[in-house]
């Protein structure tokens, strides 16, 4: 019970001080884009290359991680446009629907995994969001393409993906591990960084979170949400079982496959054009819905 509680109390509950200083400490939506950017582009970047340059690359089983990610990914992508399909809607909803279904949220990944399973568990936490980061980014960028006049470049597309502060800080704790680790004067300046990254990051989520937009297309987000916090998880954990993916590094997939998705998709669907208030009502929800999905998803996983 004392990691179960760990995880999720101190979880949600930075979350939900990030939405109550959000509303009243600190209103200025200028000091959480500059956190956002923070968290984003140093400190969990550092969290990334100090986890993956502690581990033993040897002992870990990459390659049934990878086929168990990318296959639930590219399943949960074929299920998220035939559901857009089935409920008839246009381009830039679909597209929201796809980030509804497939995103996570890596903040929220790393400060279960960390409280339930330790370090080890950041360790393949950071495995797993090298693994999901490109694929992920390159299916988006492809589906927000299609639907408009440019086509995707595929030197845009590549420079988008190797310039990603968190597939940069999963490459260089790659390079670290291969050495033997980070050395003794920078492990320590990665460490303090890291230690500031989930706390940081929590608060932002949940400052980023909304109430205004929750009646946007309430039958989409609910299959949407069904399709993200419990179908994705069910996917990866049948396709570790048939891939023989067995322990922690099959909870983990499982786990960062039930984590609502990420609260970035907003920025993403603006910016794209895709359907925003619908994409700022699924953050919403999924992240309430999550407060009971999560906590399920790890006590079937220790059983």
């Amino acid at each position: 019970m004392g990691p179960w509680l760990d995880a999720f109390v101190a979880t949600f509950g930075l979350i939900g001080l990030g939405a109550l200083l959000r509303r009243t400490l600190l209103p200025d939506l200028a000091v959480w884009a500059g956190m956002e950017k923070l968290v984003f582009t140093l400190l969990l970047p550092a969290l990334l290359t100090a986890s993956i340059g502690a581990v033993d690359l040897a002992t870990l089983p990459i390659g049934g991680m990878a086929a168990t990610i990318w296959g639930t990914l590219l399943t949960g992508t074929a299920l998220s446009l035939l559901l857009a399909r089935l409920l008839g809607h246009d381009h830039a909803t679909a597209t929201s629907v796809l980030q509804g279904g497939i995103r996570y949220n890596n903040l929220m990944a790393f400060a279960v995994v960390g409280a339930a399973h330790g370090s080890a568990g950041i360790a393949f936490g950071g495995i797993a969001t090298g693994l999901i980061v490109p694929c992920v980014q390159v299916i988006i960028t492809l589906a927000f393409a299609m639907g408009g006049t440019r086509r995707p470049h595929p030197l845009r597309l590549l420079r988008q993906i190797v310039t990603n502060p968190l597939l940069v800080a999963c490459a260089l704790g790659l390079a670290l591990a291969l050495v033997g680790g980070p050395p003794p004067g920078l492990r320590g300046l990665l460490k303090a960084l890291a230690q500031g990254s989930l706390a940081i990051g929590l608060l932002c989520v949940g400052a980023a979170l909304t109430l205004g937009a929750l009646a946007a297309r309430p039958l989409t987000q609910v299959l949407t949400g069904l399709l993200k916090l419990f179908a994705m998880p069910a996917i990866a954990a049948a396709l570790a079982h048939a891939l023989g993916l067995e322990g922690l590094a099959a909870a983990i997939a499982v786990l960062f496959m039930a984590q609502p998705t990420a609260s970035t998709a907003y920025v993403q669907a603006r910016a794209m054009g895709g359907d925003a208030p619908l994409m700022a009502a699924m953050i919403t929800t999924q992240h309430i819905a999550a407060m009971l999905t999560l906590p399920l998803w790890v006590l079937l996983l220790a059983r």
